[in-house]
């Protein structure tokens, strides 16, 4: 007896139910269902529950008057200003402490990242027992040990840490003086900006002349000439149009000149040296990726350590360091927002918290306050991309 073999005719199609396309292209029909189904349902409950409640939805609510203070505001603000000045004021806040802390997080995270590879038993030890600390106690605490254990045990005004005549810390802050700009100012931030494309320019001439020739000029050290130099000149010759205003003690209290609030202190101090931690680990594991031939090859051509770190190492480690260096901006900025815990008025501080209180308008304001964040991180990400793919290998 003969078997057929189970051929199917020529132009057989299977039923859709056995087709893996067609299934996947309705499961994902259903799956768009359901999700669009539960926001229209989400959106529709929230809205009823807010006509219940007389809760009026819009963006109308920032033009109207805000009615209260805020200790630190990098443009003119008052209690009549509105609530979208509290959240430029907010917004401002935020951007400061996180650029500052960007920036002096990086710096002490190299230092420390290399000092923890010093030949030098004791500088590694340090290093290593700063990582270990700081890294394995909760920012939180750390903003609070700043705060109150440092910060809050300072002398009062009439008592202040002087430095000098013109800088003063105490309880209430760091004291400094401020600087007053007279007309024909504006030449020095123009100049300055013109010594840095130089700088640039050079560095790029500097670079190419290199690979051509092999020769280097001292690019670093002459940036710097041009850079602080050429401004310096041109305030000189413009008779320096500069005054310093100083702060004076008047009562119980300081007046005049530029005033830091302790929360702003402790919170930069906390998010700088704890991110450092952080950032000083990806520095040494970045310098020890590379291949040790790679050093031996460059001590081999006689070249000081310092230059074998700067010209060799570094370079080559970066491309090992910048990803991971991107997640530790981003935490950084986005830990900024433990500011509320001691008061200091950062956006979430303000504006999600003192402003969404008085106008009970939670969908508003939590909706800008988490789209500036969102946006503040792919700006930063955009960054660190374009930096990482500027320094990475490109295969020929």
């Amino acid at each position: 007896m003969s078997v057929r073999p189970n051929v199917r005719p020529a132009g057989h199609k299977p039923p859709f139910w056995r087709d893996r396309a067609k299934r996947a292209l309705i499961f994902q029909l259903i799956l768009v269902a359901v999700v669009a189904a539960f926001l229209i349902y989400i959106i529709g409950n929230t809205q009823a529950n807010l006509n219940a409640r007389g809760i009026t939805t819009g963006f109308g609510f920032l033009g109207n008057t805000a009615g209260f203070g805020i200790g630190q505001t990098l443009i003119e603000y008052s209690s009549q200003s509105t609530y979208g000045r509290t959240f430029v004021i907010g917004l401002l806040n935020t951007l400061l402490v996180g650029g500052l802390g960007v920036l002096a997080a990086s710096i002490i995270g190299f230092i420390v990242g290399i000092a923890r590879l010093s030949p030098n038993w004791l500088i590694s030890k340090l290093a290593n027992a700063y990582i270990e600390t700081f890294r394995n106690i909760p920012l939180l605490l750390q903003i609070f040990f700043w705060y109150f254990a440092v910060l809050r045990t300072l002398p009062s005004a009439r008592e202040s840490m002087a430095f000098g005549e013109a800088i003063f810390l105490n309880v209430r802050g760091l004291y400094l003086p401020q600087p007053l700009f007279e007309s024909g100012f504006g030449l020095i931030p123009a100049t300055f900006v013109v010594a840095i494309i130089a700088s640039i320019a050079l560095v790029i001439w500097n670079r190419r002349r290199h690979e051509a020739t092999g020769k280097r000029l001292p690019v670093f050290w002459m940036s710097l000439v041009i850079i602080f130099g050429l401004p310096l000149l041109i305030l000189v010759a413009t008779g320096v149009p500069v005054t310093w205003e100083m702060p004076v003690l008047r009562g119980f209290n300081f007046g005049g000149g530029i005033t830091i609030i302790p929360e702003f202190l402790a919170l930069w101090l906390a998010l700088s040296i704890y991110t450092a931690s952080f950032i000083a680990e990806i520095v040494r594991s970045g310098i020890q990726a590379i291949p040790h031939g790679q050093t031996e090859a460059a001590q081999a051509l006689s070249l000081p350590r310092k230059l074998v770190l700067r010209l060799v190492v570094i370079p080559q480690a970066m491309r090992v360091i910048i990803p991971p260096l991107t997640s530790q901006y981003l935490n950084l900025i986005k830990n900024s927002s433990l500011a509320t815990a001691i008061g200091y008025p950062d956006l979430v501080s303000v504006f999600a918290g003192t402003t969404l209180n008085q106008t009970g308008q939670a969908i508003e304001v939590i909706a800008m306050t988490m789209a500036v964040y969102l946006i503040i991180s792919l700006l930063v990400s955009m960054f660190m991309n374009w930096f990482n793919a500027r320094v990475a290998l490109v295969e020929r």
